[in-house]
């Protein structure tokens, strides 16, 4: 009975439960106000009237994607009210000034993203245009290094703890979730015994996606071993456009040549420790070599936005710590997109890959909620012959999403593309597999929040070794999976209006 008092008490005290409340009160505050000004209430609508046709004018006249403007001219013009406050706090992609001159000055901190390869690698025929792109963009195409392709968090955790171990100089790691439990506990211990031996320890998390995951002792406990800590974009109980950006990306880099990215977090579902959703599946890469490189560029530019440490990049070169040639496997690209950049670069490289695609397009995605473009452009796809097949989880962890998600499948299944239903449970993997010679494995959802709002991260590789192990895991995952056919589609006509809601709110979900 005392140990669930004690539970009790720990979740109304907790920070979660603190910020519900606070919110929940100013909500009441909103709804008492609105009441004392009922009288008024003809003026007022009035004014939001105005305020939503002055605010669809603006959103016409800026620049950014055609179908992200259009769902929110339907929103604010459904709900003129509503519309205009969810607007004005959810829908402007660019973060705070405040947080984009954090950001910039990071940047220059660094000053600008750097390659170490002397010479400018010979781009293959087939990427050449895309990687030109993503070299003008800050991110250099990189030789001698290795890649390894993880099918699963459970395998690339043993790795990853092996690496950690023999860490001798720093690590830095940045991650959207972390959670008790074994993955977590495991890497916190070795972290404090890195810590305590003098390696130097960063790791940066998304205050959002951690929030409930953590104990109350969490920043204490690790500070205190002599790991530096910082919480991205932390919240407060206030409604504020502030929140709507989140660090999505996953980085791990050790000494300055080995690097970690892809789906998994820090937490015991993404190595199957706690069953949620089925069997969980995930993707990863390990890079050995120069391209780790653009990892800590990365890692580096954010932790100099928000401390001044005043780092130089020099200091954390692949060949520092390691004096011997690295192996060459084919060409590698780590990229990453934010709503602190004007492009949409993580939208570009998705839509260029199915572009130029000659033979075939395999894509794991856990959510679906794609702009028209993307949608013509893996329609066309298919029309002109390339097998277009997409994964998609068979359990859903969002019942919502999942909805918003099989509201695209029967014009995509009539174009000729295959959908897939991972049938042993979610799959969190993010992959792009392109005729055996190009791949993608990263962070970057096919939805709105990845590819607009979010911080985000991935690889791109051409003619390397891993992708053959990509290959694999996809045909295998496909033979687990259950193919949905356009009758099925049909079946589902009872929903066509509750996904079409779905649709209109798609950008808040």
């Amino acid at each position: 009975m005392k140990r669930f008092f004690r539970k009790i008490v720990s979740v109304l005290t907790s920070r979660m439960m603190l910020i519900g409340l606070l919110i929940v009160l100013q909500l009441l505050w909103f709804v008492m106000l609105t009441l004392r000004l009922v009288q008024y209430v003809h003026w007022i609508y009035t004014g939001f009237l105005i305020l939503s046709i002055l605010m669809e004018i603006y959103i016409v006249s800026k620049s950014g994607n055609p179908s992200y403007k259009i769902l929110w001219l339907l929103f604010i013009g459904t709900f003129p009210v509503f519309g205009c406050l969810m607007y004005l706090f959810f829908g402007d992609k660019r973060p705070s000034r405040r947080i984009r001159r954090k950001f910039y000055h990071g940047r220059h901190v660094i000053s600008a993203r750097q390659s170490v390869t002397t010479t400018l690698p010979q781009i293959p025929l087939c990427t050449a245009e895309l990687n030109g792109y993503l070299e003008k963009s800050g991110f250099p195409m990189y030789q001698n290094t290795q890649v390894e392709y993880f099918t699963s968090g459970d395998s690339l955790f043993l790795q990853l703890v092996k690496d950690l171990r023999q860490a001798k100089h720093f690590i830095y790691m940045e991650y959207f979730i972390i959670a008790e439990g074994v993955m977590w506990d495991t890497i916190k211990n070795l972290l404090k015994e890195k810590a305590a031996s003098g390696v130097e320890i960063r790791l940066i998390y998304d205050d959002l996606g951690s929030i409930g995951c953590l104990p109350k002792n969490f920043q204490k406990e690790l500070k205190a071993a002599g790991i530096q800590l910082m919480a991205f974009n932390p919240i407060r109980p206030v409604f504020s456009a502030v929140m709507n950006n989140r660090n999505h990306r996953k980085i791990t880099v050790i000494d300055g040549y080995i690097g970690y990215t892809g789906g998994f977090n820090l937490a015991d579902e993404y190595i199957n420790q706690i069953e949620r959703f089925g069997h969980w599946k995930d993707t990863a890469v390990r890079l050995y070599g120069e391209a780790t490189y653009a990892l800590t560029q990365m890692n580096l530019e954010l932790w100099n936005a928000f401390h001044n440490t005043h780092d130089r990049c020099e200091d954390y070169q692949p060949y520092r710590y390691h004096h011997d040639p690295f192996p060459t496997d084919g060409y590698v690209q780590p990229y990453c997109n934010s709503p602190f950049e004007n492009e949409m670069l993580a939208h570009d490289v998705y839509l260029d890959l199915i572009t130029q695609a000659k033979r075939y397009v395999y894509i794991f995605t856990p959510y679906l909620a794609i702009d028209d473009s993307m949608q013509h452009a893996l329609c066309m796809a298919a029309q002109r012959g390339v097998d277009v097949r997409i994964v998609m989880p068979g359990i859903p962890d969002k019942r919502a999403v999942y909805s918003l998600t099989r509201s695209y499948y029967e014009p995509l299944i009539r174009a000729g593309v295959r959908i897939y239903e991972y049938t042993p449970g979610f799959i969190h993997a993010k992959s792009y597999l392109v005729d055996d010679r190009i791949g993608v494995v990263g962070t970057i959802n096919m939805d709105y929040r990845s590819l607009y709002l979010h911080m985000e991260c991935a690889v791109l590789m051409v003619e390397c070794s891993a992708l053959e192990k990509l290959k694999v895991d996809c045909i295998l995952t496909m033979e687990l999976s259950h193919r949905v056919t356009l009758r099925e589609c049909k079946r589902r006509y009872h929903n066509l209006i509750w996904q079409a809601i779905l649709r209109t709110f798609s950008p808040l979900l």
